[in-house]
Formats: C-alpha cells, sequence, structure tokens
C-alpha cells in the first residue's frame, strides 16, 4: 500500500526542491541563500548541487513544473515572492497534478490496483467513485462473515446457491453490482464461498436488487435464500414482503410487484422480502433486501 502522499514526498518534492536549487544557483544565489529561501538546510542544498538526489525524469519533462520552477525562482530572486507565496505556488500545482494527471499516474504505477479498479478516483474527494465501491465491498464481506459463521446458514442456501450482494448509490447496471462469483454453496452442511466479492459478477440476485429499486424501494443490499412458507412468514412479521411472478422476466416482474404493492415511502421500504413460488424449470427462491448487505445478511442470520 502506498499513499499519493508518500508520492508526493518521495518524488515529488525531491525533484522540485532540486530544480529549484539549481535555478537559484544560476540566478547568483549562494549556497546559503538557497537554503533559506528552500527552508532546507546547507547539507540538503550541497546535494542537491551535486547531483545526489535523484530526480523523476517525469516530473522534470512536465511543462507545468519546469513554469513552476521558474516562476517560483524568479519571484523568490526579485522579491515578488515570499517563501510562504512560493509554498502556496507548489501546493496548488501538487492539488492540479493529483487529481487524474501527472502525480495521479505516478500513484498508479506505484499501486497498480487504482488502475484495475476501472472507476475515476479522486484522493481528496470524499465522496469518490472508488472510495464508494470500496465500501460496497466491505459491506459485502461483513455479510458474508455474518452467515459463513452462523451455524444453521447452509441449510438456507437454495439448490441454486445463495449470494450476498450491494450496490452503488447511483446503481443502474449488474456491474455496479457486487456479489460473490459463482455463488455460495452448501457443501457438507458448511457455506462455501468460490471467491472474493467483486463488481458485475452477479446477474440473478443483482437483477432482483436492481428492479426493486427501480420501483422505488430504498434498498441497495441484499441475501437470496431458500423458498419456505415458514421462512416468509417470519420475514413477513418485521417488514414488507412481495411475491412475484416467477413466470415473467425477472426484471419486469419485480418491478411490477413491488410498484403495485403501494408500499409506504421512504424508510417503509429500507428493508423488503420479495419472493415467488417458483414455475417450470425455476426454483422457489427468497430475497431479503436491505440498505446494505451487511444489514440483510444480519436479518438472515436472526432467521437461525
Amino acid at each position: 500500500m502506498r499513499f499519493i502522499e508518500e508520492v508526493v514526498v518521495d518524488e515529488f518534492l525531491p525533484t522540485v526542491r532540486s530544480m529549484l536549487a539549481e535555478d537559484l544557483r544560476d540566478r547568483g544565489f549562494t549556497q546559503s541563500e538557497v537554503a533559506d529561501a528552500l527552508g532546507i538546510s546547507q547539507s540538503a542544498v550541497s546535494k542537491y548541487a551535486a547531483g545526489d538526489v535523484a530526480r523523476h525524469e517525469d516530473i522534470v519533462a512536465d511543462e507545468r513544473v519546469r513554469d513552476l520552477v521558474k516562476r517560483v525562482g524568479e519571484g523568490l530572486a526579485n522579491g515578488d515572492l515570499t517563501p510562504v507565496a512560493a509554498l502556496v505556488e507548489i501546493e496548488v500545482l501538487i492539488r492540479q497534478l493529483e487529481e487524474g494527471d501527472l502525480l495521479a499516474d505516478l500513484h498508479e504505477a506505484a499501486m497498480p490496483a487504482l488502475a484495475d479498479a476501472d472507476v475515476e478516483f479522486s484522493v481528496h474527494d470524499p465522496d469518490s467513485g472508488l472510495r464508494e465501491r470500496e465500501r460496497v465491498l466491505t459491506s459485502v464481506r461483513r455479510g458474508l462473515r455474518t452467515l459463513t459463521n452462523a451455524s444453521g446458514f447452509a441449510g438456507l442456501i437454495p439448490n441454486v446457491g445463495a449470494n450476498v450482494a450491494e450496490c452503488t448509490a447511483d446503481a443502474a447496471t449488474v456491474d455496479d453490482v457486487a456479489a460473490v462469483p459463482g455463488r455460495l454453496v452448501d457443501v457438507k452442511g458448511r457455506a462455501m464461498v468460490p471467491g472474493e466479492p467483486e463488481f458485475g459478477v452477479s446477474e440473478h440476485v443483482a437483477t432482483v436488487l436492481l428492479a426493486a429499486r427501480e420501483a422505488g424501494a430504498d434498498v441497495r443490499g441484499a441475501v437470496n435464500l431458500r423458498y419456505d412458507p415458514e421462512t416468509v412468514e417470519a420475514l413477513a412479521a418485521d417488514r414488507p414482503t412481495v411475491e412475484f411472478d416467477a413466470e415473467r422476466p425477472t426484471r419486469k416482474a419485480v418491478a411490477a410487484a413491488v410498484a403495485a404493492a403501494d408500499l409506504p415511502a421512504g424508510e417503509g421500504t429500507e428493508t423488503l422480502v420479495v419472493y415467488q413460488t417458483g414455475a417450470v424449470g425455476v426454483e422457489p427462491i427468497i430475497y431479503v433486501l436491505a440498505q446494505t448487505a451487511a444489514e440483510a445478511a444480519r436479518i438472515v442470520r436472526g432467521l437461525l
């Protein structure tokens, strides 16, 4: 794990300080004056002058960095810039280069997993897409732990397998829903998890979740279970429960059933149970929907 701040400290700042030290020396500054202007030690200036501090070639080659060094060097030399003003100029460029630019590219090179995330990432945005997706994955993992650590959960897994899923706030397709690839299965009374949660790997549960949201349900997490009338009855005691037609296309059937149920608005649909009783070639299934995957898992665990 490497933070973008480490890229700034380890690569950007040494390079820019070295370039500034060289610029100021070319403008006639003494080693002591360079040290005072940059707020560093004379020994550091000496290392910069001797070439003992490595420069990052991509940073040196960037025209914006070169322009910054020229402007700051000139400003410090003629008195137009104080060291504080120079610091502000450098900080502004750093923030610009961190947002999908040079420093962001260097960060991805140091952390390849960021590039693999396939989502726009802003390191200073608390609501960035990557941060939300990581939160969703964390919630799915929590839901999985809740269920796999619960004695008896394997008995609730349908023949087609179970899954734990959660979508992003603006989810539109299955690619916006995280779940377990391959589904959970019952192996000798234990729920086996085939892999780490990913986005875009659940067509079945994701479709039900997205359909319920389309119809107005305020839900983002889901767990599917083996159908049993007693299970439906137990879940219906504390939350809205809706049956849909398994003979129709799932997304249309769920959306139509939830919309026709005239559910209470707002908090009334933060948890919801939808189910179908089967059709030719279709196993009956229950879906527990909640605000998060972790919450849906806690509801299911309460059945045990």
